[in-house]
């Protein structure tokens, strides 16, 4: 198993605010609100989580190629 990257830059596709943030690796996070606007942020169909949706990095459990939040 190799380490995976735990920061991301999610961008907020509504207001395009950006916020370098660290992933958990223990479970998946569904929402997020943006700090830019307040919108709350969702996985988008097929995602996992809200990193893998709008994130510069994949979640760690993708990035290791194994079943997230299973």
């Amino acid at each position: 198993m190799t380490d995976a990257t735990l920061e991301s830059i999610l961008t907020c596709p509504h207001c395009g605010h950006s916020k370098q943030e660290t992933m958990p690796t223990d479970a998946c996070q569904y929402y997020y609100e943006c700090q830019g606007c307040g919108v709350v942020l969702r996985p988008k169909v097929g995602d996992c989580c809200v990193f893998c949706s709008y994130g510069t990095v994949k979640c760690p459990p993708i990035q290791q190629q194994r079943n997230c939040c299973g």
